[in-house]
């Protein structure tokens, strides 16, 4: 894993994540790599909700699709 040093952050800034651990029951080092990781995830989260939606707009369009998995699988096992 790796290790991030960040400088010149407001005090304020620090306080209020300092408030938001406590009330947490979180140290100030596990809210910050609680807040980070969430802060990572936002785009995948938004790509997945994007995928589901676009996902059920064809399941509305077209109904239920059959799933390809064992007819990619057959092929792939005739083509060794």
């Amino acid at each position: 894993m790796a290790d991030v040093k960040i400088r010149k952050l407001s005090d304020w800034v620090v306080e209020t994540l300092k408030i938001r651990a406590r009330n947490a029951g979180r140290s100030l080092e596990e809210e910050l790599r609680l807040v980070l990781t969430e802060a990572a995830m936002g785009p995948r989260h938004e790509a997945f909700d994007s995928a589901s939606t676009f996902r059920e707009e064809l399941r509305q369009k077209y109904g239920e699709l059959p799933d390809s998995a064992p007819d990619i699988r057959l092929e792939r096992d005739r083509l060794g």
